[in-house]
């Protein structure tokens, strides 16, 4: 695709507002439906797209494997952190009534923490899915000829 020209300037324009659409189903996914997961998978279909686009060796630059595992660590500790954190102020794991002086404020920044945790984390595994499966059919193309 490196000579399609309107497909190039069509993603240069249509990611960014995939991402912000993304940080949209973010943040309002604790007053409707959305959250985590499905920011997540746009998140990561936005690069993938990037990907498809550009090259496989074009998105590795943008998003090194370092930085997707890395996040995939990052994600899950972020979820186990707000757990951690409600034990440490007196309340069971994922408690989040504790997190403030309000409980109803505990709750929005309890589940706030998680869905981020989760966000990070299940993007950077679909990418992680994505790269290995991608890599193993190039690998395979290289093979053969």
């Amino acid at each position: 695709m490196r000579l399609d020209i309107v497909l190039r300037v069509l993603a240069k324009l249509l990611i960014p507002f995939a991402l912000m659409f993304a940080s949209y189903v973010q943040f309002h996914g604790d007053f409707g439906p959305g959250g985590g997961f499905q920011a997540g998978v746009i998140i990561a279909a936005a690069v993938i797209f990037y990907a498809v686009i550009y090259g496989l060796p074009s998105a590795r630059k943008v998003v090194p494997d370092g930085v997707i595992e890395a996040m995939i660590a990052l994600g899950v500790l972020i979820y186990a952190g707000v757990g951690v954190v409600g034990m440490l102020l007196g309340g069971n794991f994922l408690d989040y009534f504790v997190l403030a002086h309000d409980t109803v404020h505990g709750q929005h920044r309890g589940i706030f923490w998680v869905e981020v945790g989760v966000a990070v984390t299940v993007s950077a595994v679909m990418l992680k899915i994505f790269y290995v499966f991608a890599a193993r059919r190039r690998d395979a193309e290289e093979e053969s000829s």
